[in-house]
Parts: C-alpha cells; sequence; structure tokens
C-alpha cells in the first residue's frame, strides 16, 4: 500500500521479503539460582524489552519515528515502546491473558498443580500482561473467547479480528489423496480416515482423551485409521513428569489395546499435506483446553471436514452442533469413540454440516473479503489519528 515497514524480531525470525528487519539478541541472564523462580519470567522479559527497545532507538536514530507499531505483548517486547516512541500508537495483538478461573489453570485436575505457589507464580505470570493493557491504545484478539480474557475495564479498546483464512486456497477437493509410507496407503474422502492435528501432542490440545478413545473406536470400526499430526514437545503447558513425551506415556498407557497399523503418527507435515488430511477426513477431532483457538481447525472447516470439537468456550463460539459441526465432552472418551463410530457408521449422513461449515469460515475468518480488510482500515485508522 506504499508504507514503510520495518520490523524488529528475536535472533531465530524468518523475516519477509521486502521488510527491513532488525534481529535482537539477548545478553547473557544471569544464573537461575540468583533470581527467584517467581520472578524468572519477569527477568526474560525484561531483557527482551531492553533489547527491543535498543533497536527502536537505533531507528529513531535514522530519523524513523514510526506511525504505528503493532506488536504481541506477551513475551515483554513491547515493555518499553512507549518510553521510545511516546507518541506513537500501538497495537496489541491479544492472544490470551492468562486466567486464574475460567481458563486454562484448573481445568484438567489430572494434570493440575493446585498449590498456592503454582496459583501465585502464575498471578505474577499475570503482572506483564496487565501492565501491558495501560501502553497499549487498541488491541486486537482474532476470537470473541479470547478477547474476554482482558479486564473489563479495557475491553472497550478490543477489537475482534482474526488473523484470517485464505479459504479460496484453502478448500474441499474431491480428488485429494494422502499416501503414507508406512503401509502403503493411500486415502480418499469417503475412506474411514480420522485426523487429529496439534503442533504438539499434549494435554492442552486433549491428546490424553484422544488416545484413550482409540481402543474403544479400532473395536467398534474394525477398518478405520487414524492419521495424527503434531511433534512430540511441549508448547503449552508441562512435560510429564516422569519424563518421556506425551506420546510415548500415551502409547505407554493404550498400546497394548490399539492396533498400532491403524495407528499413523506422522510428526509436522508441510502446509498443503496438512489440507489435503482435511480435505480426506471423514471426521477431524479437535479438542483443547480454554485456551487460544488452533487456525487448524478453522482450516480444517475451510476444507469442508466434520469437525467433532471439544464443548469448551473457543470452540462453542465456532461450531453450532448439529449445524456446522458436533461437540463433545473434553474428558469423555468412551463419548468420544462412539460419536466418531457413529460418524464413520453414517458418513454420507453429514454432508451438509461440511458444507456449513465452510460456509462458515467463508462467512466469518475469510482473509480477503472480512479479516484483512477489517486490519488495513483499524491501521489506517489508527495511524490517522
Amino acid at each position: 500500500m506504499g508504507h514503510h515497514c520495518h520490523a524488529i524480531a528475536a535472533a531465530q525470525a524468518p523475516g519477509l521479503p521486502e521488510i527491513n528487519l532488525q534481529r535482537y539478541g539477548l545478553p547473557k541472564q544471569p544464573s537461575q539460582e540468583k533470581v527467584h523462580p517467581w520472578a524468572r519470567d519477569l527477568q526474560t522479559k525484561c531483557l527482551r524489552a531492553d533489547a527491543v527497545a535498543q533497536q527502536a532507538l537505533r531507528l529513531k536514530e535514522q530519523g524513523i519515528t514510526p506511525d504505528l507499531v503493532i506488536g504481541h505483548p506477551g513475551w515483554g517486547e513491547l515493555m518499553a515502546i512507549k518510553d521510545v516512541f511516546p507518541n506513537t500508537p500501538v497495537w496489541h495483538q491479544l492472544e490470551f491473558v492468562y486466567q486464574l478461573e475460567g481458563g486454562d489453570y484448573g481445568f484438567d485436575p489430572e494434570f493440575e498443580d493446585s498449590s498456592w505457589r503454582r496459583r501465585t507464580r502464575l498471578r505474577l505470570r499475570r503482572a506483564p500482561q496487565l501492565q501491558a493493557f495501560h501502553e497499549f491504545d487498541v488491541a486486537v484478539a482474532p476470537t470473541q473467547w479470547q478477547a474476554s480474557t482482558a479486564p473489563a475495564e479495557f475491553r472497550d479498546r478490543v477489537e475482534v479480528i482474526h488473523e484470517g483464512i485464505n479459504t479460496e486456497a484453502i478448500a474441499p477437493k474431491a480428488d485429494a489423496t494422502v499416501t503414507l509410507q508406512r503401509g502403503n496407503h493411500c486415502f480418499r474422502l469417503g475412506d474411514e480416515v480420522v485426523t487429529f492435528v496439534a503442533r504438539n501432542l499434549e494435554p492442552y490440545r486433549g491428546f490424553h482423551s484422544f488416545m484413550r478413545a482409540l481402543p474403544r473406536l479400532q473395536k467398534l470400526r474394525p477398518n478405520c485409521h487414524v492419521i495424527v499430526v503434531g511433534g512430540e514437545e511441549v508448547s503449552y503447558g508441562a512435560a510429564p513428569k516422569g519424563g518421556g513425551t506425551w506420546k510415548q506415556v500415551l502409547l505407554k498407557e493404550v498400546g497394548d489395546h490399539i492396533d498400532t497399523d491403524r495407528l499413523h503418527f506422522v510428526g509436522r507435515v508441510p502446509h498443503g499435506v496438512l489440507h489435503n488430511l482435511f480435505q480426506v477426513s471423514a471426521c477431524h477431532v479437535y479438542l483443547t483446553y480454554p485456551f487460544v483457538l488452533s487456525w487448524s481447525m478453522l482450516e480444517a472447516m475451510s476444507c469442508g471436514a466434520l469437525v467433532l470439537g471439544s464443548s469448551t468456550p473457543p470452540v462453542e463460539e465456532v461450531i453450532e452442533p448439529g449445524v456446522n459441526g458436533l461437540l463433545i465432552d473434553f474428558f469423555d472418551s468412551e463419548a468420544l469413540a462412539q460419536q466418531v463410530a457413529q460418524i464413520l457408521e453414517n458418513r454420507g449422513d453429514y454432508q451438509a454440516l461440511r458444507d456449513c461449515a465452510r460456509q462458515t469460515a467463508i462467512e466469518r475468518y475469510d482473509l480477503e473479503k472480512i479479516c484483512l480488510p477489517r486490519q488495513l482500515a483499524l491501521a489506517e485508522t489508527m495511524m490517522q489519528s
């Protein structure tokens, strides 16, 4: 649009073509033993804020004063930006504010540390997030529920605009195929394929509930195949207390009761392959704590997949059961198996839900027609204020 854009980012940032990118490095952190455990998160955020401010000052010395700053407050990078550019409006990308009640904390009693120390640590981790609300001009949240995690007194400055789904490119494809080298399988639309996708396979995304449903599901549907996409690291929450990965832990728990020839872990896959999976999927299972909504669920809907989601607030905002998808209790693995089996038994009965799922993606989350125009309009308004 003719604007001059500059970016400041951490050393590992890939950058974008034609965008001037200044990467910042972090000084060596003091020994962890010298910092109270509750303060370590704040210490790291302060180091980032300092490093970003130094890069911003270099821009200022070059005569560059931005008309708008857009950033994510979650890692501390914006903590000093208003002191470097005091007259510049700041747009915060509001992803999630840690909640003491009603969010991910305390949702899953199986893995929750309910001690007062854990709660106090969370309370202090909220401090930089809450402080950020005193420094921004506008915050943008991708969903209404994520916006609702902001303190009530600031919500009049929170806009709900999703990042956007390219529904033209991410669309149903009747002749899509997915080939797995293991077992020499080639799956097409109409096959009994169940999909599960997460950046990393962990309880926050219901991996444990899903795995516990598989023994029953495989008994009910002896010809179904399950394809699981995701890494084995930890994105959210904690690693298993006994060591190893969540995949290893859950396979140890249910491994003797499942047919591993019909369970396919494919790790992380290219974006286009992920869409092929959604295009051939007979049922896509999406489970999540009350937390950030994954793009993958909306992309599955854009591909016309039938989504069976958890009845948790982020999902309930998008999926109306029996209209554009189905919902299930996050913890009820038996009901999950029964519902998936019913879907596989009657695959032809759910086309209307698939069609409506795609329509939801187009009408509410389309990048070019809905989200990007609103983002650009907001940016122009902020720059002219």
